[in-house]
């Protein structure tokens, strides 16, 4: 019974997050360490063993990934305060065209919510998304369903935004992340596009009240940043660290070095690529001082310390885990033919889907789930590039499932839309289950060919 006793433990600390944020409002962070020291004491490890797991998770998890999510959140930060993320839509616009807005729509918010969190994106791009559908004569409720599938694909698939960050620092696939970049977007790719259908098949419908009286005007909102930075300025803090990381990736699978392979490799490290990304997002500034070198950067700071304190706390809910007998129970039950079978992958899919719904943050349950199945992946033995990167996109599907009352990228879309809370459900939370499953069943495939 000691086995059932320990899962039983950990169950009531997953529930008590669950019920602590749901219900109190108490920050995940709180919750989490709580839910930590409850968990460790109630198993019966020793009081100063589950202080000493509590702080190697925490301090183990930043010592990996804490730069690259700093480094993250300062290129988002510039993003949005130069236009470049407005150059960037007003580039994809051009490509996909004019007469195809919702496509355009929800290819910008993919492009955008990789290094910038969905709800600023979708703030930052919410008047350019009423300007667009007043011009193209198609209903503002599709557009704003388009934007908000694009951005919440990359938000909970494709590094280095936080949470898929985080969930491969638990699981032990830091050193990975270009595979995971790899093939977050190969599966984000499929998941934008079931948003855009849906968009194109519910949005449509949803009669948003006072939108023929729409006065947003395209070239306007464009022009209010000014002149807005070149296309090559505002691409690259996104698209040179992730061509350095996967280039790293590469040259480490294939086991070269020496020469130019070791410079490539240091400047591929996540860090070193992310800082890089830093110094081309200072590229776009007009003018260096207070407020772009200082203010800015401490805005991204801001910005990234509760994904830093409830990452922390996830590593150390991990931590306090592997230190419980839990791991000689999942042994016996890494012989059970759901868990080593193909099916296991649905595993971490219904966890995060379990809490996702429950406590609305997708982070959250990014984290959370990831801290829960690290040991169960030890014990199975599933390690490497690919697998961890499958279980990473499994978890990020499962985080996507559903969006609701509870989490605030609900709201936002609501509000910012202009859609009443029911119109919300069909088109918000309807929209973001047809994009899990899309997400699961592509992850599922990959997983049944490749593992």
């Amino acid at each position: 019974m000691e086995g059932f006793w320990l899962l039983f433990t950990i169950l009531l600390g997953v529930l008590f997050v669950v019920f602590a944020t749901a219900k109190f409002n108490l920050h995940p962070f709180l919750s989490l360490l709580i839910a930590v020291f409850g968990i460790g004491i109630l198993s019966g490890l020793p009081l100063n063993a589950v202080v000493d797991a509590v702080q190697s998770g925490f301090g183990g998890l930043m010592g990996s990934i804490g730069l690259v999510i700093v480094f993250g959140t300062i290129i988002g930060v510039f993003l949005e305060k130069t236009g470049a993320a407005l150059r960037m839509a007003e580039t994809v616009l051009r490509v996909v065209g004019e007469k195809r807005p919702q496509l355009a729509m929800s290819l910008i918010g993919g492009i955008v919510s990789i290094p910038v969190f969905c709800d600023s994106g979708y703030v930052i791009l919410s008047s350019l998304k009423k300007a667009l559908a007043r011009k193209a004569k198609v209903a503002v409720a599709s557009m704003a369903v388009a934007l908000s599938t694009g951005l919440f694909a990359t938000h909970t698939l494709v590094p280095p935004t936080p949470g898929p960050i985080a969930a491969a620092g638990n699981i032990g696939a830091e050193n990975y992340l270009g595979t995971i970049i790899l093939i977050g977007l190969i599966i984000a790719v499929p998941t934008i596009i079931a948003g855009y259908i849906w968009a194109i098949k519910v949005g449509t419908k949803i009669k948003v009240e006072g939108e023929d009286e729409l006065t947003f005007d395209y070239d306007e909102i464009v022009n209010r940043f000014g002149e807005l930075p070149s296309v090559f300025k505002s691409f690259a803090p996104i698209a040179v660290p992730i061509i350095l990381i996967g280039l790293g990736s590469i040259i480490s699978f294939s086991g070269w070095s020496g020469g130019i392979f070791s410079i490539l490799l240091f400047l591929g490290s996540p860090v070193v690529a992310l800082l890089i990304g830093v110094w081309f997002a200072f590229m776009l500034v007009p003018k260096f001082n207070q407020e772009t070198l200082t203010e800015w950067v401490g805005q991204g700071l801001k910005d990234a310390a509760p994904i830093l304190l409830i990452t922390g706390a996830g590593g150390a809910f991990g931590s306090v885990i592997k230190a419980t007998p839990v791991a000689d129970f999942i042994e016996g039950f890494a012989g059970n033919d759901l868990a080593t079978g193909s099916f296991f992958i649905l595993i971490p899919f219904l966890i995060a889907a379990a809490l996702k719904t429950a406590q609305g943050s997708s982070t959250a349950a990014l984290v959370v789930t990831s801290s829960l199945v690290a040991p169960l992946l030890i014990e199975l033995g599933i390690t490497g590039a690919l697998p961890l990167a499958l279980v990473v996109m499994a978890v990020g599907a499962g985080a996507m499932v559903v969006s609701h009352v509870n989490d605030s990228y609900f709201w936002v879309v609501k509000e910012f839309s202009g859609m009443s809370v029911t119109d919300a459900y069909k088109a918000q939370t309807g929209g973001t289950l047809v994009q899990g499953i899309t997400a699961i069943v592509i992850t599922f495939v990959l997983w049944l060919i490749f593992v």
